[in-house]
């Protein structure tokens, strides 16, 4: 049933490119119907719309570039690096032997690599984003972050059970089974401060001032990038197009194999 196997693993591959091409497709929609403002702009539709109708109410999905700006910033924990966002992992990479029978019956022993995640936290802090014309409050929660690798380091083991690095630190159990422990790779992205970014998001006058957040809108993604929007566009379009193709030739060769196991029993 060598091929059914095959065609069920294409099928389900399929089916996963289906929600990848959704999610590169409403985000290619969000940077193209969300309006390019300047804070200035913001800030004089919100007095005026305060003056005629009150404040507090008011809610537009924007896009907005500027400088990422922040009195008291994160410091990311591995590279120590002043961000208002990171992701950190620790990931320890071993070695095992690994038993199998042939179809004879007899033992294969081989040597595999592989690695476990050990630690992984990631956390944000509100920011101001300044453009030419003022700065704005970002509220960052459950923001999509598009981020800068600063660290992608591998360590040997050392000695005992105890690993650190940078503002990390962690005592671990010994590994069980066959498997020799080689080392552990320390991989951090942060958005730092002091940078350009572009954040897709809906400016609300709820609270004290205006703040860029997360969209209550089903479908409206809240943005928080290194990129320009033209470049997020265009990334996402080719992305949303490559996962299409991919998702085709996986549920027809995935159908196509299937069926053919099916009758030939192969």
């Amino acid at each position: 049933m060598v091929l059914l196997t095959v065609g069920a693993i294409l099928l389900i591959a399929g089916v996963v490119l289906i929600f990848v091409k959704r999610h590169h497709s409403g985000r290619a929609f969000c940077l193209k119907v969300s309006r390019p403002a300047t804070v200035a702009e913001l800030e004089k539709m919100s007095a005026e719309i305060a003056q005629e109708i009150g404040g507090g109410n008011w809610r537009e999905y924007v896009r907005l570039s500027g400088i990422v700006q922040c009195d008291r910033p994160l410091t990311s924990q591995l590279a120590q690096q002043p961000c208002v966002h990171y992701h950190m992992t620790v990931r320890r990479e071993y070695e095992e032997t690994v038993v199998r029978r042939d179809k004879d019956g007899n033992e294969e022993r081989s040597t595999e690599r592989g690695s476990e995640t050990v630690a992984s936290h990631e956390q944000s802090t509100p920011f101001m984003l300044k453009d030419d014309t003022g700065a704005i409050a970002v509220d960052p929660n459950q923001a999509e972050f598009e981020t800068v690798t600063v660290l992608d380091e591998f360590r040997p083991e050392s000695p005992g059970n105890f690993i650190s690095f940078g503002g990390f630190s962690r005592a671990l159990s010994p590994p069980g089974g066959n498997r020799r422990t080689l080392g552990y790779r320390y991989q951090e992205v942060i958005v730092p401060v002091e940078r350009r970014v572009t954040v897709v998001a809906t400016v609300s006058d709820a609270g004290n001032g205006l703040t860029l957040q997360r969209p209550t809108e089903s479908g409206k993604q809240f943005i928080i990038s290194l990129r320009n929007a033209e470049e997020l566009t265009k990334s996402a379009e080719r992305n949303a197009k490559a996962s299409d193709l991919a998702m085709k030739y996986c549920l027809v060769g995935g159908a196509v194999l299937a069926i053919a196991g099916l009758v030939t029993g192969f």
